[in-house]
Parts: C-alpha cells; structure tokens; sequence
C-alpha cells in the first residue's frame, strides 16, 4: 500500500513543498551573486568563499542528523534545520559585513542539510519509498528552475537581500506546517545488549559500514558530476560549438529540466517493468555514460544540446534512489545516520569535482569537460557494482 494511500498524503505533500523552497534558495544562488559582489565591491574569488563555509554547515548537518532524529524524533528535527534556516535568512536580508555573512552561512547549510537529510530518513520509511524519493528530489529540480527567475524579478525593485528576506518568510509557515502534521517524537524500537554498546557512536559507527562508505564516495561521484556540467556546460557551449548565449542558456536550463523529468518519470516506469531499484540505476547509469559519450563526439550543437538533455534526465533518478536503498547498507538503527552520512559526503564531490574541471578547462581548454564527464560516470558505474556487492540481499522493488 502507498504512503498517500496510507493516509501520509499532508507530510509528503508538506516534504515536496520543502524541498522546493531548498531547490529556490539553491537556484537564487548565480543571480545573486553579481548583486553580492557590486554591494560588497569584492572579486570573484572572495565572494565564492561563502559557498565554503555553507559546504561546512552542510557536511555538519549530514554529520549530526542521525543523531538529532534518534534523540528527538522527525518532526523536532525538521523544525531545529528549518528554525536555523530561517534564522540565517532573516540574518543575511540585514545586509551583514561581509565576514559575518560568510560566517552565516554556516547556519544556512547546516538548516538545509537537516532539511534534506531528515526527509529523506522519513520518507525511505514509507512505502513505496523509491518513486517517493524520486519524486521529493524533482521537486528539488523545480525549485531549482524558479529560483532564478524568482531572484531576477525581486532584483528588478529591491536589493539581494530582499530575496533571503522572502525565502526565510516562505520557510515559517513550513515550521507550522511540521508540527502541525507530523507526529511527536516516536518511541524507539528494543535494542540489543550489543546496539546499546553502540549508541554512543552512531556517526562513527556507520562511518565504519563498508557499504555505506562506497555510497557516499558514490554520491560525492554524482554530485560532482551533476555539478560540473551545470556549471561548466554553458561555456562548453558556447566556446567549442559557437552557440549564442540565449541558445546555449536554454540548453542549461534543458539539462536541469532533464533532470527534474527522469525523478518524475523513470522510477514509475521502472516499477511497471518490474525492474529493481538496483537495476534501474545500471540502465541510468549506462545512459549517463553514453550521453555523455554522445557530447564528447557531437558533430554539432544541436546534437550536444539533445545529449546535454539526455545526460540530465539519466541522472536525475540516481540520488533519490540511492538513499530509497540506503536501508539495505546498514542496520536499520543506523539508517538514518547513513542517511545523514550519505547526504553531508555528496557535498564534497559537489565542490571538488566542478572545481577540478575548472582547473582542466582552463589549463588544458574546456573541450574537456565532456571526457571528464566519461570519466565520471565510469568511476559511478564502479563504485554502484561495489555498492551493490556489499548491500543486503533483501529485493528491493523501484517502488
């Protein structure tokens, strides 16, 4: 039986409508930062480093949200991360010196790794967690396509910071919204001698689960790989196939449309076929290989475009499904701390890997941002064929 079915249609409903405001405060990020470095009069460089120290709280977040959940339960952990978001916004729409909006936006990673990683504890809980999943992170996908337009029209009339005024606005009726729907704190299940012995190190525990460390090197992989082609794939387009800028922007904006439509559509399709959410991952992982082998040959733009699209759609599914079977890496006490675990590692990748192929573009020309990509997604398909060997036998349907 589904979770709606179940009657979880209000929390599901109120996780969806979180992760857009998650996908919007992601989104508004590239607009605002022309704003940021006018206001500041900083360069480049120095207003990036804010993406550090929100990396910083976001590792932070995936490091702790095991523990916050066995402590205190989903519904006073989703209120603790989007409490602490709130607080970061309403902080950073006072216009801080710019040390102390850097140093803000620790709380602003923390609040939405909390987010992100205790949702995805509570709905891999549910049935039909892989199509949930799925779903919860396109939903992400759509934030992440208003957020711009979002921040380009409120720039229109009011400074930057009228933006992090309004996400943290957005965000107080969520709060409402978690007490209101999910239950109290529920009571644990009965440990044993030997999970007693544990308890005390949840984060080090799970840290030390062979499957659970693959995963994360997995979805540092993905991310990375996600990363880089939407950050690096405009100017790909533009300086090795001549696209204009218009062209070449309605591409990106494909490959993040790509993205949001394979959570949507592949893990329905997949559980029709009767197909595993393992299995289901081979086939997205064999299709992000050739799409991106197909951008590496593309005689043209047209056909870089198309493969572009392609390489987001096999994507988008990886994530979500990837914390549906997390239960499968560890002992059910620790899965919410893998969770978490999973979640914080996957920022790493998402910092290291665009950086790198950044490096390469400039030192070598960015026509290598396709055989980069090759490279990427051979390294998944490795790391998935580890995982997978060392997951619990237990079938898990792409349900």
């Amino acid at each position: 039986m589904s979770a709606l079915r179940r009657g979880l249609w209000a929390p599901v409903a109120l996780s969806y409508v979180t992760f857009i405001l998650v996908g919007l405060s992601a989104g508004v990020g590239g607009v605002l930062l022309p704003a940021q470095i006018d206001d500041y009069g900083l360069d480049k460089a120095t207003i990036g480093t804010q993406f550090f120290t929100f990396s910083a709280g976001f590792m932070l977040a995936g490091s702790t949200a095991g523990l916050l959940i066995h402590r205190f339960g989903i519904r006073a952990s989703l209120i603790v991360g989007g409490g602490t978001f709130v607080l970061a916004g309403l902080y950073s729409s006072m216009r801080p010196p710019f040390l102390a909006f850097v140093a803000v936006q620790i709380l602003a990673g923390y609040g939405t790794g909390i987010l992100e990683s205790v949702l995805n504890a509570y709905l891999t809980d549910l049935p039909g967690a892989t199509t949930l999943l799925n779903r919860l992170h396109a939903f992400f996908g759509v934030g992440a396509l208003l957020g711009p337009l979002l921040a380009t029209w409120i720039l229109t009339a009011l400074p930057w910071t009228a933006v992090w005024l309004v996400l943290a606005l957005v965000c107080l009726p969520l709060l409402v919204g978690f007490h209101l729907t999910l239950p109290a704190r529920e009571a644990p299940p009965p440990a044993s001698a030997e999970e007693q012995a544990e308890r005390p190190g949840l984060l080090a525990t799970a840290s030390r689960q062979p499957a659970v460390l693959l995963g994360a090197v997995f979805l540092a992989v993905y991310v990375g790989l996600e990363i880089s082609v939407g950050n690096w794939g405009f100017t790909f387009l533009v300086d090795e196939h001549g696209q204009g800028s218009l062209l070449a922007g309605y591409t990106v904006s494909g490959y993040w449309l790509g993205l949001a439509l394979g959570r949507f559509l592949i893990s329905p399709a997949a559980t029709r076929l009767g197909m595993t959410a393992t299995g289901m991952t081979f086939v997205c992982l064999a299709g992000i290989t050739v799409s991106s082998v197909l951008a590496w040959i593309a005689p043209g733009g047209v056909v870089a475009s198309v493969s572009f699209v392609l390489l987001g759609f096999w994507l988008g599914p990886i994530f979500p499904t990837t914390m549906a079977v997390a239960p499968r890496l560890t002992v059910t006490r620790l899965v919410p701390t893998a969770i978490g675990l999973l979640n914080g590692v996957s920022v790493v990748g998402g910092a290291v890997f665009p950086w790198l192929a950044g490096a390469i573009a400039q030192g070598v020309g960015v026509w290598t941002l396709p055989p980069f990509a090759v490279a990427l997604a051979l390294l998944q398909l490795l790391f998935w064929w580890l995982v997978v060997g060392r997951m619990n036998p237990a079938p898990r349907t792409a349900s």
